[in-house]
């Protein structure tokens, strides 16, 4: 990897998202939780929700990851609240075509996971870029279950 590739991918906007990731912590009661780990780099990301009337009321995420796994966290933290467990699971598997594939990003609201764009080339950094987006669909899916 060169400097310039470096550099092109932690952009000053992903710095500034993994400095800022909302929705920090755990919840005391969730319906839902799930720890994910990336084998490739160590990250790990634990996901707690609560549904009510079937989209996330509640979001808490424990995210020690890179800066490109908690830019993610920092993403997904931002438009969690409200969304359906499909649109998790929509969501995730927009970012993954988007990732893998060179498909568009996924649409608003989180649409701003355009800014990994440039992960695009760095396949070892996928994985913990989607943590977040696994943990919170496997942790919306136990919570439907309850």
């Amino acid at each position: 990897m060169s400097d310039s590739d470096l550099i092109s991918l932690y952009s000053g906007k992903i710095l500034e998202l993994a400095a800022n990731i909302p929705l920090a912590g755990r919840l005391d009661a969730p319906q839902g939780s799930a720890k994910k780990r990336s084998p490739t780099c160590g990250s790990t990301v634990t996901v707690d929700l609560t549904l009510q009337d079937g989209r996330v009321a509640e979001y808490a995420q424990e995210v020690r990851a890179c800066a490109l796994g908690q830019a993610s966290a920092a993403i997904f933290g931002r438009a969690v609240i409200g969304r359906s467990a499909q649109d998790l699971h929509q969501a995730r598997d927009a970012v993954a075509a988007m990732l893998k594939d060179g498909a568009e990003p996924p649409p608003a609201p989180f649409d701003l996971y355009e800014v990994l764009i440039p992960a695009r080339d760095f396949r070892n950094r996928h994985a913990s870029i989607l943590l977040v987006l696994d943990a919170a669909c496997e942790a919306v899916d136990k919570a439907r279950q309850t």
